[in-house]
């Protein structure tokens, strides 16, 4: 278990955990889990995973500096990641490294992530991927999309770099103050775009990704037709939103 006050890793202020979602990894969880919790406390939620993803999720918890919070039924990305963000405050942490938990980024790079966060304690930073040539070339099309419509929310192409990237860290307070609709797939998208409007700064740095063959438990849960139909759905909202909300600003300006 995690200690309710964990140490400062010699930061004044900076008291950093990780955050996993799992959903059905069995081959993978324990692995990533392990390795993180050799720098830093972990705090893992399994997103009501079936028999041997839960059974390795109960195995990795075992080592002395995880929580593991279980869903009984799958709630979605979003709700696992929300509840590992609560529990994590709950504990005393101030920042979350999130890294999903089917071992597609690489662990090398949390280092410089949390001296990243560290140094601009305030900032969400955002990983964003330099593939290799496993990357199907559906993925990498799908996130050109995704940046593009990124790019028309906040009116900037270079704030964010990637918005769908499971390897980030969030400033707890910040995160936990921002409304998120969504519970699933989205809600990597919605929160860094929604952080980004309320003014928290933003840090993207690279971190390599790796699709691993189903053999090593490469294991997909996107669901073309839902989750691309959520996403459209997602997009919509954030536009719509993001373009009453300037012509409010503008209104307010022109009659003071």
């Amino acid at each position: 278990m995690i200690p309710a006050a964990a140490p400062s890793d010699g930061r004044d202020g900076f008291r950093p955990c990780a955050v996993v979602p799992s959903l059905d990894n069995p081959r993978t969880v324990r692995g990533v889990v392990e390795r993180l919790a050799a720098r830093l406390p972990v705090v893992l939620v399994d997103d009501g995973s079936g028999p041997d993803g839960a059974a390795a999720c109960v195995v990795a918890a075992e080592h002395e500096r995880v929580t593991l919070v279980r869903f009984e039924e799958n709630r979605g990305k979003g709700a696992a990641v929300g509840a590992g963000f609560r529990e994590a405050d709950r504990r005393g942490f101030t920042h979350a490294l999130q890294v999903d938990a089917d071992a597609q980024h690489d662990l090398d790079r949390v280092e410089p992530f949390l001296e990243a966060a560290a140094a601009a304690p305030d900032a969400l930073v955002l990983g964003y991927p330099v593939y290799d040539a496993s990357a199907p070339r559906s993925r990498v099309i799908g996130r050109k999309v995704t940046a593009f419509w990124v790019a028309v929310e906040l009116g900037d192409r270079t704030r964010i770099r990637d918005a769908m990237i499971g390897f980030r860290v969030y400033p707890l307070a910040a995160s936990l103050a921002t409304p998120i609709r969504s519970a699933r797939m989205g809600f990597d998208i919605e929160i860094a775009v929604r952080m980004a409007r309320r003014g928290v700064p933003i840090v993207n740095l690279p971190v390599a990704v790796r699709y691993p063959p189903a053999e090593e438990g490469g294991v997909s849960h996107f669901r073309p037709l839902r989750d691309n139909l959520a996403f459209c759905a997602l997009h919509t909202r954030l536009c719509v939103g993001g373009t009453f909300s300037a012509i409010v600003r503008g209104l307010g300006r022109r009659s003071s």
